[in-house]
């Protein structure tokens, strides 16, 4: 049994904030969750699968965030209680459906849980999710602790059902995956029982047809449930102050800020000069709270991840106010206090916070500082990204790459989101030109290639993985197929979400609780729309290099080339050799090779090391993953390989 569900009321556990997020929503009896995989955000899905069972959940991974957000609601809709996962980027994908969601309005309880990842730890953006709550008018909370993360969670599938309106709950990385003590609350016992009422008139909320629609009447509901939660925020639990009744700078503060605030005026040492304000609830604010904190100081400092949202809002509301409130000046983001990319952490509040306060505070000594500066430049080794040893992906690459070059046509690939999009980099040869978001690389490639009637005639690569295919491909493989456009689409089918935790996609056979389903084969989808299709596997260079060079000569129209390979460290491989891989030391010819060295200083697996005493290579047998791929690539064949039996 999961200890997510182990464990009685009052009892304090040890949570990672996904794992409390999890929790909170089982102990407010939800029936159904689905979300995408993107981290920060995929624990709390996996610790619902894992429990699904034991506590009568459906839980999905579905093919992209728009259609899990559709699966959530139709529960709701059903009056379930149900909850959406994504990170950030999602939100955008869902962005469609989601605002049709607002108008029309939902049932059962409905909670959307967006993961930020200020800073881009795990991202290519960091994009932020909290504007999608003002623009399509539906509350927004955000837990400042790990305790909040699971009791907010709880409160806001209540507050869903009084307002009949979607709530979104945001987290942050140094929440999501970072972990705290939580005293847990109630399972409920009861399961409930699942029916769509239809039958009544198109007004009707409870027992009509649900839409977004007459417009505008719907959009007078959507504001009337927005305002109505500003006056239940009045009275939150979730708002709290710290500090003296007279501040002289107030914080106004949310998210894991509020953990960063506490601790600059801790170190600080100015208890009694700050007052910390940590706002829960987010959007739309509430007014006579604010006007209450906003008249104990002249003095306001917004902290926040990552753009002037709470700052702007309040700004807005202080204007309003300035009659009651008084002149107030502001620091934050807009004039530079704050840094407004980023994550946010305590030495960058302490900065700001010192500054406003004249105070001299230094985070470290100046001469530590000058040393660790010193040392991260010239004393640690320099550790580019890189793919894992035997990683498919740098199979795969170190053929297109070659290929592009024997074409000598200037081709060029459009790239995606996963563990290839490090194919921008050395790791990959630089391969990679283009990089947006999920699915793009094909929708991209399939615009240049309608650009022979201009004079366009470099060969059009895009790449994707095999989760990407399903979750955003799709959509841009029609396109191009439909249009006929002259591309080749290269499909890195390592058979799982790898870059995420290998969670499972319509292409296999199981599904988020491990139960057998029907699995989609790409091969024949892409066969259906029309294109030409192969399948290798990318150990095999030879025969790769052949068939990508045989794709990239057809004339005209949509080309898939499948490389198919388990990721190295997906459990059905890890720990496995294909290869016992060994250098025949007599034989490798080192500096003095033509290769100058090719396996070591180019194609650099990790399991590859140049062994500079000896003036030869090596492997390392403890983290080669004996792929074999390297025994392909040296001219002099010094690297061998045995197979495992």
């Amino acid at each position: 049994m999961s200890y997510l569900i182990q464990g009685t009321k009052s009892e304090r556990r040890l949570f990672m904030g996904n794992e409390a997020i999890a929790r909170g929503a089982l102990e407010a009896g939800i029936s159904v969750a689905a979300g995408y995989p993107g981290t920060p955000s995929s624990e709390i899905i996996e610790n619902l699968a894992k429990v699904s069972k034991a506590r009568n959940l459906y839980v999905e991974w579905s093919v992209n965030e728009k259609v899990a957000l559709e699966v959530a609601a139709a529960a709701s809709f059903a009056g379930l209680r149900a909850m959406c996962v994504m990170k950030q980027n999602g939100v955008n994908v869902a962005s469609d459906f989601l605002l049709h969601l607002a108008g029309s309005g939902t049932r059962g309880g409905l909670v959307l849980v967006p993961c930020d990842d200020p800073g881009a730890l795990s991202s290519v953006n960091e994009g932020e999710s909290r504007h999608f709550a003002r623009m399509i008018e539906i509350p927004l909370l955000e837990p400042g602790n790990f305790q909040e993360a699971k009791d907010m969670i709880t409160y806001a599938f209540s507050l869903s059902e009084e307002l009949r309106t979607l709530v979104m709950v945001r987290s942050v990385t140094r929440l999501s995956h970072a972990s705290g003590v939580v005293t847990l609350g109630e399972l409920p016992a009861t399961r409930a029982r699942a029916f769509f009422k239809h039958g009544g008139t198109a007004l009707d909320p409870v027992e009509g047809p649900v839409t977004s629609g007459p417009v505008e009447y719907k959009h007078t509901l959507q504001q009337q449930r927005i305002q109505k939660a500003s006056e239940l925020f009045e009275e939150s639990p979730f708002n709290t102050y710290t500090g003296p009744s007279e501040p002289e700078l107030l914080v106004i503060t949310s998210s894991a800020c509020n953990l960063y605030s506490l601790e600059a005026v801790r170190l600080l040492k100015a208890e009694q000069r700050v007052g910390v304000l940590k706002m829960g609830t987010t959007w739309p604010l509430p007014p006579r709270l604010l006007a209450r904190h906003l008249r104990m100081a002249d003095k306001i400092l917004i902290v926040e991840e990552v753009i002037a949202f709470l700052e702007e809002n309040v700004k807005i509301l202080a204007a309003e106010l300035a009659g009651s409130i008084g002149v107030k000046t502001f620091y934050g983001k807009r004039d530079g206090t704050i840094p407004s990319t980023g994550e946010m952490n305590p030495d960058r509040v302490i900065q700001g916070m010192a500054k406003i306060l004249g105070i001299a505070y230094a985070a470290v000594p100046e001469s530590y500082a000058k040393k660790a500066l010193e040392s991260a430049f010239f004393g640690a080794p320099e550790r580019d990204l890189t793919f894992c040893p035997g990683c498919p992906h740098r199979a795969s690459f170190w053929t297109i790459h070659n290929v592009l070059q024997l074409d000598h046509r200037q081709g060029f690939v459009c790239g995606d989101i996963g563990c290839y999009s490090l194919a921008m980099r050395p790791t990959g040869f630089n391969t990679l030109s283009t990089l947006h978001s999920m699915g793009s690389g094909t929708g991209v490639a399939s615009g240049f290639g309608m650009l022979k009637p201009f004079g366009m005639d470099q060969p059009v690569l895009a790449v994707s993985g095999d989760s990407t295919f399903f979750h955003a491909v799709l959509p841009a493989l029609a396109n191009a197929a439909h249009h006929r456009a002259n591309i080749t689409l290269v499909v890195l089918d390592n058979s799982g979400t790898a870059m995420t935790g290998f969670q499972p996609h319509p292409g296999l056979s199981v599904d988020a609780a491990g139960e057998p389903v029907q699995a989609l084969d790409i091969h024949r989808i892409c066969e259906a729309m029309g294109a030409t299709v192969r399948e290798c596997d990318p150990f095999d260079l030879q025969q790769t290099q052949h068939t990508l060079l045989e794709l990239m000569e057809t004339p005209r129209g949509l080309n898939v080339l499948i490389l198919k390979q388990l990721c190295a460290l997906s459990p059905q491989k890890k720990g496995k050799k294909m290869f016992h891989m060994h250098i025949d030391a007599t034989a490798c010819r080192g500096e003095t090779c033509g290769c100058n060295r090719l396996c070591t200083r180019i194609f650099k697996c990790p399991g590859l090391v140049w062994d500079k005493a000896q003036g030869v290579s090596r492997i390392d047998e403890v983290i080669c993953a004996g792929c074999g791929v390297c025994a392909s690539l040296c001219p002099a064949g010094a690297i061998r390989k045995e197979e495992v039996v």
